[in-house]
């Protein structure tokens, strides 16, 4: 088992299933023109989550255990299980965020390999 994290900005190379885990489309990508198996938008953070964070990296300790405890309930729950379902294989987790290492892809790519 692989787990991968790339931009979908990234040309696709032999990633396995990629799967979206962002919650919204990414800007300036047609669907027809992105190759994914499936958009799994329950898994990615909360709204209000994603706001407070800011993408700022001093808070990304902290955004990372409240992204985790989100993970636990409802439809991340249910989210979070599918994607370890494709995480069996070699999966490639797809995202537009900017810097990846402090993202909620890093959190899963962590959760998924750990």
């Amino acid at each position: 088992m692989t787990v991968r994290v790339r931009r979908v900005y990234d040309e696709p190379e032999a990633d396995g299933v990629r799967v979206l885990i962002d919650g919204v489309w990414p800007r300036g990508v047609r669907k027809d023109a992105l190759d994914y198996t499936e958009w799994l938008r329950d898994v990615a953070p909360s709204k209000e989550l994603r706001s407070w964070f800011g993408h700022r990296p001093e808070r990304f300790a902290e955004f990372r255990e409240r992204y985790v405890s989100e993970l636990a309930h409802g439809e991340r729950a249910t989210a979070l299980e599918r994607l370890k379902e494709y995480a069996r294989n070699d999966v490639t987790l797809l995202t537009a965020t900017k810097d990846v290492e402090h993202s909620h892809a890093a959190v899963l790519a962590e959760l998924l390999r750990g």
